[in-house]
């Protein structure tokens, strides 16, 4: 979409950060005028991530203004906050496609401009990888800044803290900004804030700052230490500096990051400076479009919506997984006061709105800190409790070493609600949950289980958390195939699938996990094939992958998860095991990132859409029909029996 030259006179001349670089003052807040309309008007023909740009649109254009980016990295910590970015580094023409199929990344992407510096799509990693950036300009002796811009939620996760700790010992030449766009560290914005930020950034301040550190050297060590700790308390009165100037930072703060001038003039003095610095800016997320003010958790992400009104379009759709998770959660607080429910940061994603309103003192986000999410699930088990803990696929990939460590090997009671498994749609890559089978899989104990509907999801949901060990049920993002559940819960028996088509041809065998189940039956339909509904991933149903080669010519698996270690490859070891040959046809994820667009799109792509998965096992027939092993079934009636499990 082109900007209309009529109402961004400004914004339509700036065709990279150059072109600031000589705005003045009116010039800076005219731009920043003209680039919030224009993030309003296409995202709410889009959709996207809103109310976040819109708080970090007049500390973009300062950040672009001061630094010579990119020569000057910019490291934004995920890629919510940085669509203003996106519009002033050459891709105003372009951000219409924004999170569409061959368009534009709603995320940070190395690979689609020189300007994103770092690909963000998880939280937390800008310092860490600012931190790198600054120590390898020193390296190689290369005069250039570098700057993290950080949510304040983002610094809710550990490994924001950890780099916080490496960078002041290191001493390193980086800038911190801290985007505070909830006022959670500090209210204390104004005037006199703005003011004091400015002195304490000026060259007279440092210089003296400076001056006196060389004169205090000299001094007795007691004395030395009572001046440091003097200057700190006398600037904590007035700012939250204390653990940042502790950390090894030199803190200025907090600034109204609304006020274009005071940003500039602020990032100028700083940018004088040398070593570890900390800019505290507080915005407001929504900023200057009413309706994502007042509610910035809805405007957060948005499908397209009225520029006027702020009325979002509501598409008529069926009942979501989350949706399932989310009554569930509560039916089962109801019977078992031993439940607790627990979220890193993702209270209405993952579905826990009413269980927070009505269970509020057995509710816990706990940040974004998914790591301390799980081993704090494990300390509440180890004193008898029954912690559920609610995660996008995505985003459990962050506590691996917890999963392994503090709940396998201790064997310990928890219950992994794993939303958001599969493909995603317009997230891309950075989110996508396929490989959540396959890092599950060989972790002992572990009970890995995928619905192919909403009513199996509940059911799911229940045998898990009546599962004495660890258990995980993961669900894709949005609705199934409309099976209404039951109120009455259903206990599963662990490890047993569900033949759900049984053919008389016995030349094909779909062996269908999670999603894939409906695909697998409307390819069943025109190729005479069975259809088995596999329901867990571990342990496998092993009498029936037994059973279907022995009645089976090819055995067909089918999973919204990477083929390398996932549910077609537990199928393959059990065959192994047992020392049957038999032709296979693995179907899933190939071994490459699937790039965003709709799931349907995703799928179709990658030939996991009916149209593919049925032109993948012509294909196979075709290539294996004057082999002997589809000439007739296998017989393999000597095999040992296998035990029920």
């Amino acid at each position: 979409m082109s900007s209309n030259s009529s109402k961004y006179p400004l914004l339509d001349q700036v065709n990279d950060p150059a072109d600031i670089r000589g705005m003045d003052s009116a010039g800076l807040n005219q731009l920043a005028d003209e680039l919030r309309d224009f993030l309003i008007d296409v995202t709410s023909q889009t959709g996207g991530h809103l109310a976040p740009g819109l708080g970090t649109i007049e500390l973009t254009i300062a950040l672009h203004h001061v630094f010579n980016t990119p020569e000057d990295r910019l490291v934004w910590d995920i890629g919510h906050q940085a669509y203003p970015h996106k519009i002033l580094t050459g891709r105003r023409d372009q951000f219409a496609s924004i999170r569409q199929y061959g368009g534009l990344s709603g995320f940070l992407k190395r690979t689609e401009s020189d300007y994103d510096t770092f690909g963000a799509g998880h939280a937390s990693t800008s310092l860490s990888a600012a931190l790198g950036m600054a120590v390898a300009a020193g390296q190689k002796q290369e005069e250039r800044e570098v700057v993290a811009i950080i949510g304040d939620g983002a610094l809710t996760g550990g490994m924001a803290f950890e780099a916080l700790n490496n960078a002041g010992d290191l001493d390193a030449n980086l800038l911190v900004i801290l985007n505070d766009n909830e006022m959670s560290i500090s209210p204390n914005v104004g005037a006199i804030s703005n003011y004091l930020a400015r002195i304490l950034s000026g060259h007279a301040y440092t210089t003296v700052r400076e001056g006196s550190k060389t004169v205090l050297s000299t001094l007795p060590p007691p004395v030395k230490d009572y001046a440091r700790r003097w200057e700190e308390h006398m600037k904590g009165m007035v700012m939250p500096s204390t653990l940042f100037e502790e950390l090894g930072f030199y803190y200025i703060g907090p600034i109204d990051g609304h006020n274009v001038d005071t940003v500039v003039q602020t990032l100028k003095n700083m940018k004088e400076m040398e070593g570890p610095r900390f800019l505290h800016v507080v915005t407001q997320k929504g900023k200057g479009f009413e309706p994502a003010e007042g509610n910035p958790c809805v405007f957060h992400g948005v499908t397209p919506f009225n520029p006027d009104t702020g009325k979002i379009e509501v598409k008529k759709k069926g009942r979501s997984y989350t949706n399932v998770f989310s009554d569930w959660l509560c039916d089962m607080a109801a019977k078992d006061e031993r439940l607790i429910g627990i979220t890193p940061a993702m209270r209405e994603g993952s579905g826990l709105v009413r269980f927070s309103e009505e269970y509020s003192q057995r509710y816990f986000d706990v940040g974004i800190a998914e790591q301390h999410s799980l081993t704090f699930a494990a300390g509440l088990a180890c004193e008898g409790l029954k912690p559920v803990v609610a995660i996008y696929s995505t985003f459990l990939q962050r506590a691996y070493d917890q999963i392994i460590h503090d709940i396998s090997i201790q064997d310990l009671d928890v219950l992994f609600a794993i939303d958001r498994a599969g493909l995603v749609g317009a997230d891309g890559a950075t989110h996508a949950g396929v490989y959540d089978y396959s890092f599950l899989r060989c972790i002992p104990g572990m009970v890995i289980m995928a619905p192919a509907d909403e009513a199996e999801c509940r059911n799911m949901l229940y045998t898990g958390h009546t599962h004495p060990g660890l258990a995980s049920v993961r669900y894709p993002r949005g609705g199934g195939p409309g099976v209404a559940e039951d109120s009455k819960m259903t206990l599963l028996p662990i490890g047993k699938a569900e033949l759900r088509r049984q053919s008389d041809d016995k030349s094909v065998a779909i062996l269908a996990f999670g999603t894939m189940v409906q695909t697998a039956e409307l390819v069943a339909e025109s190729l005479q094939a069975t259809v088995v509904n596999m329901r867990f991933i571990k342990p496998i149903d092993e009498s029936m992958v037994l059973e279907m080669a022995r009645t089976h010519q090819l055995i067909v698996t089918i999973e919204e998860n990477v083929v390398m270690g996932g549910a077609g490859s537990a199928v393959n070891e059990c065959l192994a095991e047992n020392d049957i040959q038999i032709p296979v046809l693995n179907l899933g994820i190939p071994d490459r990132h699937v790039d965003h667009g709709s799931q349907l799109q995703q799928l179709a792509e990658i030939g996991l859409d009916e149209k593919g998965v049925r032109a993948s096992i012509m294909e196979k027939i075709k290539l294996h029909k004057n082999s002997e092993s589809l000439t007739r079934p296998l017989d393999i009636s000597s095999v040992k029996a296998v035990n029920q499990i």
